[in-house]
């Protein structure tokens, strides 16, 4: 993004992600998440992403996970939920700050814990490749780096360093 970009959610075109019992949102992006990994070069995207989720209730918005790279800001806008970090569970409401750094000790997921109303907050995440996300629940990791890797691996699925390399 090479310009100031002034904008309302109301204006934003929202992305329905809901093909989890468990999980499910809609993500109205303010600075093209395209840029975020699918650029050729750490460089050329923006150095921020920001998005407003929207979480109906009972649903989560990611698995418990944690960044090896980038921090996380989240600001509630309306509604309650339970923030999950490595210290216990955490109630969320509107107007409230949640920041996450990277490393283990940001660990984190976001539901919404009200039977009727929707959760919604601003997403303002850092932009730095590679990262790593660990989800220390289900021993995955996801690797994202800029030219659009982003892949999930279950832990100790590793090779040897030159497996396959008898050419």
């Amino acid at each position: 993004m090479n310009k100031i970009t002034i904008t309302r959610m109301a204006d934003i075109l929202a992305k329905h992600v809901d093909d989890h019992p468990k999980y499910g949102f809609a993500k109205q992006a303010v600075t093209p998440s395209v840029h975020k990994y699918e650029v050729a070069s750490p460089r050329e995207g923006n150095q921020t992403v920001v998005a407003f989720y929207t979480l109906p209730p009972g649903k989560s918005n990611y698995p418990f996970h944690y960044h090896t790279t980038n921090e996380e800001v989240f600001y509630v806008i309306a509604g309650c939920g339970e923030l999950e970090s490595n210290d216990g569970m955490f109630p969320i409401t509107a107007g409230d700050v949640i920041v996450c750094p990277a490393g283990e000790a940001g660990a984190h997921k976001i539901t919404n814990t009200h039977p009727t109303d929707a959760l919604v907050y601003l997403d303002v995440d850092t932009n730095q490749t590679p990262d790593i996300a660990y989800y220390p629940r289900t021993g995955k990791v996801g690797i994202r780096h800029a030219g659009g890797m982003r892949d999930n691996f279950l832990l100790g699925s590793n090779v040897a360093y030159y497996d396959g390399e008898d050419e």
